[in-house]
């Protein structure tokens, strides 16, 4: 009888040499299918020693569950041991609308057009011509149509984009990114939501207030210019020579109200959690609730260089024994 560690080694060992062909141990942990299969198959009780060894393969160092230290660990403390109901109830792309709603109001929310328990239901005939397809269950499982007509005259499309949401929707998201918990019970539907972008196809900005233990502590303003630009401010709105992504560009710009406005309505929406990053978008200048991440990079955040040092800073900054 194997046990865990030996199942395991023999999964990553036949993943690295990958049937005969060297490659990194990284390759191919996270967003396989064998990966997700193996995952979905783990009993509750194991998570724990997975993931210890999944976060030295993808991190290089070893996991300490018992005290954890750095921003990473606590990640995959939280991963584990604070995964609620209602968390559940926050990811679900469509349930937290009711509580966005409630604690700063509707105006904040992207309007929607539907939403569907399955692909076959989408009536295209009652859309406009520009929309955005989306699973409630998963990050980035989505499709944005930019022309209804192209796309419905496009029978390949059509049927790859079909078979595409049968698969998501009979998937679970957390055994896809590492055991993010949070996802597991989430009931998957389809939602239709307007694109918010303009006709020149621009991504809009993103603004993502990362709080902790209810108190907003660090702001990322990313602007998707090729490559992104990204400025980082603290809590009292100074700015930080600091970076999550190698590729982004630092800029330090002044902050502005939308800013302002975007860290006090995400305290108003973390006021019950250890750690939630609220994320929005700006589109005409107005600010819409996009989405609360409770395990920001599923806790394995390959920071740049120059920016190691962060990992322990913030993780500094979060306290697992709170009230929050």
């Amino acid at each position: 009888m194997f046990s865990l560690i030996d199942k395991l080694n023999n999964f990553f060992d036949s993943l690295s040499t990958g049937g005969g062909r060297a490659y990194p141990p990284n390759a191919f942990i996270l967003g396989s299918y064998n990966n997700y299969l193996f995952q979905l198959s783990l009993p509750e009780k194991q998570y724990p020693d997975y993931l210890k060894h999944l976060f030295f393969n993808m991190v290089g160092y070893r996991l300490n569950l018992k005290n954890p230290k750095t921003f990473n660990e606590k990640i995959q403390y939280l991963k584990l041991y604070d995964s609620t109901s209602l968390k559940t109830q926050l990811t679900d792309k469509f349930l937290v609308r009711d509580y966005v709603k409630n604690c700063i109001g509707e105006n904040y929310l992207k309007p929607i057009f539907n939403v569907y328990d399955s692909y076959d239901e989408i009536n295209f005939d009652n859309l406009p011509n520009r929309f955005v397809i989306k699973c409630n269950h998963g990050c980035k499982w989505q499709f944005i149509i930019k022309d209804k007509n192209s796309f419905l005259n496009n029978t390949n499309l059509k049927y790859l984009l079909k078979k595409q949401f049968a698969g998501w929707m009979n998937q679970s998201y957390c055994f896809w990114s590492g055991l993010e918990l949070q996802y597991k019970d989430i009931s998957p539907k389809i939602i239709i939501e307007q694109l918010l972008r303009d006709n020149d196809n621009k991504l809009p900005m993103e603004i993502e207030i990362y709080c902790f233990n209810g108190e907003p502590k660090i702001i990322q303003k990313i602007k998707y210019y090729a490559p992104p630009i990204v400025s980082t401010y603290d809590d009292k709105f100074n700015n930080l020579n600091f970076k999550f992504k190698e590729h982004y560009v630092l800029e330090h710009e002044p902050v502005d109200n939308i800013i302002i406005n975007a860290t006090s309505l995400s305290k108003k929406l973390a006021k019950n959690f250890k750690l939630v990053r609220v994320d929005w978008l700006v589109y005409n200048n107005q600010l819409y609730f996009n989405e609360m991440t409770f395990t920001p990079f599923s806790g394995f955040i390959d920071f740049p260089i120059e920016y190691k040092d962060w990992n322990l800073k913030l993780g500094k900054m979060l306290n697992l024994k709170g009230n929050k």
